[in-house]
């Protein structure tokens, strides 16, 4: 049989110049979508947060906001100011960012810990973008990226369903541009979804994938431009009563935890499997507690090393406890252990061990070493590959070195 290779070409020609089509029809679209954010000077909104673990079938949590938003141009970090507030109470302030300093508010002690950035070494700020300007950030990434990306755009009926894969050797996430993360995971796929009404050609949800957690966030009641950044004041919001302290700085009401030298408080907790698990149970020379939070970045990346030191030391020099502070549930403790192979105990939280190991509010990981006694030898905050980890290891070595002697 003769092949029409002429007919073929044609074929594929046309095939081309219909994906071509599409993709500049895509495109129109998204700077339309594009330009309808950029004319946005603020809004007001509730913000429906969950948080899920990839693998669950439920979120893991669920919270809600109302937020003020303001274009910022002024602002070299994300191009907005924004506070928030609890939905239950939006007189009450949480968190703000003026486009000079973040504020967050601890009301358990009335104390505010502000951020001008002073001493910050990191090429970005760790401000979370409000909304709007996330969005907008998002899209103006995709019409300008030279990045390996895949998107489609899909007419949903009252909506349309905008889809952004991208295919780089690391994890790409937004605080105002775009930023190539540090290589901390073995699948560095970001994908983000938007949700944009047809009524505006706004964005109302978007939903954002990496390998080691998913967020969503849905905007309602959304007021549009009704607010002026030039009658924006942070520190307006701050409560005439509370203390306010520098980011880094001792707090005057709440100690920094620090429990060297003290017996670990005993605690019982349950794991993955929803079996009792005690302090009492690890008998080995060194017990190493880390308390850690499912879709925490770090505690993500400090796990290679977690499950390394299982491999280095006997059984009956070193025992390794994970203990997840941010609150997961049970299937999301299973889906966590199972996806990175874990080759020690992770348990639920819970109201005593927070209380009393006075991890309330801090960041994650954090890394308790006990001795034979139990005593707390040491608390290592945070972590990262160069010096972290030998500051743990060498403490393990120590004291199994020590124990041996005597």
């Amino acid at each position: 049989m003769k092949t029409n290779i002429g007919f073929i070409s044609l074929l594929l020609f046309s095939i081309m110049m219909v994906g071509c089509k599409n993709n500049t029809n895509q495109n129109d679209y998204l700077r339309k979508v594009l330009k309808n954010l950029e004319k946005i000077e603020s809004a007001t909104y509730r913000c429906t947060m969950e948080l899920w673990q990839p693998g669950d079938t439920v979120a893991k949590s669920t919270y809600c906001k109302f937020f003020k938003e303001y274009d910022n141009p002024t602002d070299s970090t994300i191009g907005a100011s924004f506070i928030w507030f609890d939905c239950a109470d939006t007189t009450k302030f949480e968190s703000c960012y003026d486009g000079n300093i973040k504020a967050i508010a601890d009301h358990d002690i009335k104390e505010i810990a502000t951020n001008d950035f002073s001493s910050w070494s990191q090429p970005f700020r760790p401000v979370s973008p409000p909304f709007f300007n996330y969005a907008k950030n998002i899209v103006k990434y995709v019409l300008n990226t030279t990045d390996s990306i895949d998107t489609k755009l899909e007419d949903s009926g009252d909506h349309y369903y905008f889809k952004l894969v991208i295919h780089e050797d690391r994890q790409v996430e937004f605080f105002g541009k775009a930023y190539h993360m540090s290589k901390n995971s073995n699948d560095p796929t970001s994908i983000y979804e938007l949700w944009i009404s047809k009524s505006n050609d706004l964005p109302y949800k978007v939903r954002r994938e990496m390998s080691h957690n998913i967020s969503v966030a849905t905007c309602s009641d959304v007021k549009i431009s009704e607010q002026r950044i030039n009658d924006f004041n942070a520190y307006a919001y701050f409560p005439q009563d509370y203390e306010i302290r520098k980011y880094g700085e001792a707090s005057k009401t709440k100690p920094k935890f620090d429990l060297t030298g003290q017996k670990a408080p005993d605690w019982t907790s349950n794991d993955k499997n929803g079996q009792a698990v005690s302090l009492s149970d690890f008998k080995s020379k060194v017990l190493l507690i880390n308390f850690t939070g499912i879709g925490c970045g770090v505690c993500q990346f400090s796990i290679p090393f977690l499950k390394s030191l299982k491999d280095t030391f006997k059984n009956e020099d070193f025992d390794l406890v994970a203990i997840e502070a941010w609150g997961g549930k049970t299937q999301s403790l299973q889906n966590y252990a199972n996806k990175n192979n874990l080759n020690y105990n992770l348990l639920c939280v819970n109201d005593d061990i927070i209380k009393n190991y006075q991890i309330g509010g801090a960041s994650m990981p954090i890394f308790f070493i006990l001795d034979e006694q139990r005593m707390i030898r040491k608390v290592i905050d945070g972590y990262n590959e160069k010096t972290k980890s030998k500051e743990i290891m060498d403490t393990i070595t120590e004291i199994i070195s020590s124990s041996k002697k005597i």
